[in-house]
């Protein structure tokens, strides 16, 4: 393939100066990949072994409420909150609001703290709640 040398070159990521915002949106796509296969095959296993038999759910528990299982649950939980509150800051950013460069990178950065709040109080009320 030609390219036309009169035509300028795509600027490349080394181009870009990184910002919260340029974080939060890659987040927003490895997040929602992560729900969608990891918490998707996480809950389907949770169905199969609540319709199998009493084995296989204490087998599914057993699993759960190790240490892997739990990094697991805050890891899915961490992706399904940083995944909800990125998209609402990308549904104002699509109806035209908030592309202001300094309201732009205080809600980047207040969506990758609200995920993090979030998901610790999430797991306080779980763990610590008894």
């Amino acid at each position: 393939m030609h390219r036309n040398p009169s035509r300028p070159l795509s600027p490349h990521l080394t181009i870009w100066r990184w910002g919260p915002h340029m974080l939060v949106s890659i987040l927003h796509r490895v997040t929602g990949t992560g729900l969608a296969t990891l918490g998707a095959a996480a809950f389907v296993w949770w169905l199969v072994a609540a319709a199998t038999s009493a084995e296989a759910y204490a087998d599914f528990l057993d699993h759960a409420d190790n240490w892997y299982g739990v990094v697991i649950g805050v890891g899915l939980s961490w992706a399904f909150f940083q995944h909800s509150l990125s998209g609402i800051r990308h549904f104002v950013l699509d109806m035209g609001a908030g592309y202001e460069l300094g309201v732009n990178k205080f809600w980047s950065v207040m969506t990758l703290v609200g995920s993090i709040f979030l998901t610790a109080l999430l797991w306080f009320l779980i763990v610590g709640g008894n």
